[in-house]
């Protein structure tokens, strides 16, 4: 059998995103998938990578990614200065620019305020549209967790949803395939 390999890539201003990362990345490794789990800020350009699949994820700031302004207001509200400095949409600026080499699929999901559900525009929207022109290839829903206002913590049982999302995209995008 092939080893499947995915990479788990996310912005996390406040720690939430990255406990939905870690949430996804768990439930790849029980499905005996290889998981690179990692920071945008350390994350390797996307020609670089060679995997299966990638996992982009990210806060929703002003109902899409990221800017440099908006992690600048997020850092006066409290989150680490270091994680300002780059986001999942200066890293999918430059896959544009520097694409993988084939098509590797892509999933997205973000994190965003419980208080505006269903309101128009999310991270993973953008991160996803983003990823296509990159030339990833999009697969399966984009997944949302939710947090108590503006810095969380998550709302209860969102890590058992990213978890149950990553373990539909395992059996979707990465099926195990016998040699025999």
């Amino acid at each position: 059998m092939t080893q499947r390999r995915a990479s788990v890539i996310y912005e996390s201003m406040f720690g939430n995103t990255a406990a939905v990362a870690e949430a996804v990345a768990d439930a790849l490794r029980a499905a005996d998938i290889t998981v690179d789990l990692v920071p945008v800020s350390a994350a390797p350009r996307a020609a670089a990578l060679a995997v299966d699949v990638v996992l982009l994820g990210a806060p929703t700031h002003a109902f899409t990614l990221s800017r440099a302004r908006t992690r600048e207001d997020a850092v006066r509200q409290g989150a680490p200065a270091d994680r300002a400095a780059t986001g999942l949409r200066e890293w999918l600026a430059d896959a544009r620019i520097h694409p993988p080499s084939a098509p590797i699929a892509a999933a997205v999901f973000d994190t965003r305020s419980g208080s505006v559900r269903h309101l128009p525009g999310s991270a993973a929207r953008k991160a996803a549209r983003l990823a296509r022109g990159a030339g990833f290839r999009p697969v399966l829903g984009a997944h949302s967790s939710y947090v108590d206002g503006i810095d969380g913590p998550l709302l209860e049982g969102e890590l058992d949803r990213a978890r149950a999302w990553a373990t539909e995209l395992a059996a979707q995008v990465l099926p195990r395939h016998s040699t025999t």
